[in-house]
């Protein structure tokens, strides 16, 4: 059998997209696939394989060994090895950026902070998962308050021309803040370049307790958008590495470990 017929899946299962990355026997992506995660995990989870394996033109049959991550991940039956996501998405952005030594993942339900060794290990991390402040669910609540679509919300906080603080950390009372300063006839670009700003405030709180070194990787749907990653390399003075698909990152790293642990038996 070939490299290209035998397959190592890496899923990744979050609270809004189930990521699959199907890499061959010398670590080649052949197969990628982001879909909506809803109401079903199982039925997700099984969309994506299928997407990744067309992709990859090969069959169920042709994966080795799986490997899943993610909030859901112990719901993936087919998944010989279960890891955490934080070693996933250090391993994957690792993996794409062998220089990096922190990693900013922002996700829909959350977002953490990893802080890697030289050997790029996991040396701390931290991690924002019991409020929405800080992740892609603050960002959509802040754009269907201005009216606007996510895909826009980036674009016009870039065009603003002043600063607008938006203090709250709690996307409730931040919502409120945000109606007020509609009303008080704040420009709409002012008022999401200042939501932006609030995102970076609270990946910056997160980065004080871990310590940031760059280089950094910016992961996560949230690095697709162009004014949360000004925010933060305005915040921390420096460039932010972004992947081609930085919703992959994770999935990537499952899929690395899942080529890792069969080493063995091939």
């Amino acid at each position: 059998m070939s490299s290209r017929r035998v397959l190592f899946a890496g899923i990744d299962v979050g609270s809004l997209s189930t990521d699959v990355v199907l890499l061959d026997g010398k670590g080649t992506a052949r197969g990628t696939a982001i879909v909506a995660t809803g109401a079903s995990t199982q039925k997700a989870c099984e969309e994506a394989l299928e997407r990744a394996l067309a992709g990859a033109g090969g069959t169920a049959a042709d994966i080795a060994l799986t490997v899943s991550t993610g909030y859901g991940r112990e719901r993936i039956s087919s998944a010989e090895w279960k890891v955490t996501e934080i070693t996933c998405h250090a391993r994957g952005a690792r993996h794409l950026f062998p220089e990096a030594r922190t990693v900013l993942d922002i996700g829909g339900q959350d977002s953490k902070v990893i802080r890697l060794g030289p050997d790029g290990k996991v040396a701390d991390f931290a991690m924002n998962d019991k409020c929405a402040a800080g992740t892609g669910r603050f960002l959509e609540v802040m754009a269907r308050t201005l009216e606007m679509d996510l895909e826009q919300l980036g674009p016009r906080a870039l065009l603003s021309g002043r600063s607008v603080t938006v203090s709250s950390m709690c996307t409730v009372f931040a919502e409120s803040e945000v109606v007020s300063l509609i009303a008080s006839g704040t420009p709409v670009e002012d008022i999401a370049w200042g939501v932006h700003l609030a995102i970076a405030d609270r990946i910056a709180a997160l980065t004080d307790r871990v310590g940031s070194v760059a280089p950094a990787v910016m992961t996560g749907g949230v690095a697709k958008n162009p004014a949360a990653r000004k925010a933060l390399e305005d915040r921390f003075g420096f460039r932010l590495l972004v992947p081609e698909e930085p919703q992959l990152a994770g999935a990537l790293g499952a899929a690395l470990i899942a080529r890792e642990k069969s080493r063995p038996s091939h």
